[in-house]
């Protein structure tokens, strides 16, 4: 609490004045003012006896004698107003001495426009709706610490306007992700926050424990298992928007808790998936910019399709100095990975090693939209095979800006295979590995009533809207990242 402003706000009290308002009718967004008379001649405005009633925060006040001009701003924009002694009620004018920058205030006045042409409200009636004891950073022109940004996202949004746009764009493009899947007949629908079993995607999960019923819970580190039980109920084409939480590091690209769509399509593969993928990015690019291009990192993405789609393997060779005869067994992609400083570990197989040599040749030069298609089964545990290659899944990652946005295949329907993976997959969790899935047998016995030929999909909202607001970090467009405490070393 600013000293300053504290002594203000006694003062104010003194007057039986409210700093604290309850209640304010606005009459007017300022956008709806200025939109419609900002080219208005002077002479043309309305009669003084026209008042407009806009509210709003004090973004700047410029005091000169017994005036001044402020500008406020509302969600919708801003305006100037000219307050004057005489023209509001000497009550009034005391209260309005006494306001600062950040105060909020409701004005209601005539339109006028000064000798620049400016348009301008002048005040009949002023209000203090709230005390501000706080003072902007800087005069509002520049909260630029990045950690204080991120902690005091309030005073980020008051005075930093592009970062008001990123988070207007994040809720335009969730609203065209949701649209587009409504309008394909999908049905959007609410799965467990909280999961007895850690399943549907390798990550480390955070852990609590329900008092009640006396039993560990995880958050879930992906909702796929329920969605897919959903599936086999019959409903054949649904999504969800939601949360997922990951126990992992912090970094530009991650946060522990973040937001995907995941959906599932009976009677399409991954193929289908991919086009519809194509297909949305490229309406979205279209809503907000009115073409397909997308400028991000510094580079100028292309969404013109059709996008490319290759394997790991044929990546590799497009994209590096390997040869494809590195890559044909694991003695030899073992030799590739450790020259290029990846610490293989023994009980890794040829796919786990390729999909790593991928990562640190290839990933970070995808920067126009490419799928890579067709993943080793090692690592896809629950992806259906090839039929020609049963150590191949169908399955594809999609790659633009130089990171990974979303990954789908072709869910594998058998339950006697699910049930060796799963089996495989609580072999490496007793062996040590936090990532690895635990057996679900409910989810078993919900295969074996029969789920359809069916694809599925995760996208990663957070990673979409740095792409499409060309934001460098994450955290840059998450209103609220996980950061260490302030009184952290």
């Amino acid at each position: 609490m600013e000293q300053h402003r504290f002594d203000k706000l006694q003062k104010i009290k003194e007057l039986s004045e409210q700093p604290f308002v309850n209640f304010h009718k606005v009459e007017n967004d300022i956008n709806q003012v200025t939109d419609k008379y900002k080219d208005t001649e002077k002479e043309d405005l309305p009669a003084q006896d026209v008042y407009f009633d806009v509210a709003g925060r004090i973004m700047a006040l410029r005091p000169f004698g017994k005036a001044a001009f402020l500008t406020i701003k509302d969600r919708t924009g801003m305006i100037q107003v000219y307050v004057k002694k005489g023209e509001i009620t000497d009550e009034d004018y005391q209260v309005f001495d006494l306001t600062d920058v950040g105060d909020i205030v409701g004005i209601k006045g005539f339109l006028f426009k000064t000798k620049t042409g400016e348009l301008t409200i002048c005040a009949k009636h002023f209000r203090l709706l709230t005390k501000a004891l706080r003072d902007l950073p800087e005069k509002w022109h520049g909260l630029k610490d990045i950690e204080t940004r991120y902690r005091q996202r309030y005073v980020d949004l008051i005075v930093n306007e592009d970062v008001k746009d990123t988070f207007r764009k994040r809720s335009i493009i969730v609203q065209e992700v949701r649209k587009f899947f409504i309008n394909r007949d999908f049905f959007e629908v609410e799965t467990p926050m909280m999961h007895p079993i850690v399943g549907g995607a390798t990550a480390k999960p955070f852990i609590t424990h329900h008092n009640a019923l006396d039993m560990p819970l995880y958050l879930r580190i992906a909702p796929e298992l329920y969605l897919k039980r959903l599936v086999i109920g019959g409903f054949e084409r649904i999504f969800e928007i939601n949360r997922n939480f990951r126990n992992e590091g912090l970094s530009t690209r991650h946060n522990p808790e973040f937001t995907m769509i995941e959906w599932y399509n009976a009677y399409n593969d991954y193929h289908g998936l991919m086009d519809m993928i194509e297909e949305m990015l490229q309406q979205i690019s279209e809503k907000l910019y009115g073409k397909l291009e997308v400028e991000f990192n510094g580079n100028t993405i292309s969404m013109q399709g059709p996008w490319p789609r290759m394997t790991m393997q044929e990546a590799i060779t497009a994209y590096s100095n390997v040869r494809g005869e590195e890559l044909t067994d694991r003695e030899k992609a073992c030799a590739l990975a450790e020259k290029i400083g990846i610490n293989v570990m023994k009980d890794w197989g040829k796919g786990k090693i390729i999909m790593e040599i991928f990562e640190e040749l290839v990933e970070h030069k995808l920067i126009n939209p490419t799928f890579i298609i067709d993943y080793p089964k090692e690592v896809s545990p629950l992806a259906k095979s090839k039929k020609d290659d049963p150590e191949t899944t169908e399955r594809f990652e999609l790659f633009v800006g130089g990171f990974e946005l979303a990954n789908g295949f072709n869910e594998l329907n058998d339950p006697i295979d699910q049930k060796e993976r799963f089996e495989k997959q609580v072999a490496a969790k007793e062996a040590g590995d936090e990532e690895a899935c635990m057996m679900d047998t409910d989810y078993i016995r919900a295969l074996e009533y029969g789920l359809p030929p069916t694809a599925g999909a995760g996208l990663g909202i957070d990673r979409l809207v740095m792409l499409f607001t060309n934001s460098p970090s994450i955290r840059d467009v998450v209103l609220f990242p996980h950061m260490r405490p302030e009184d952290a070393d």
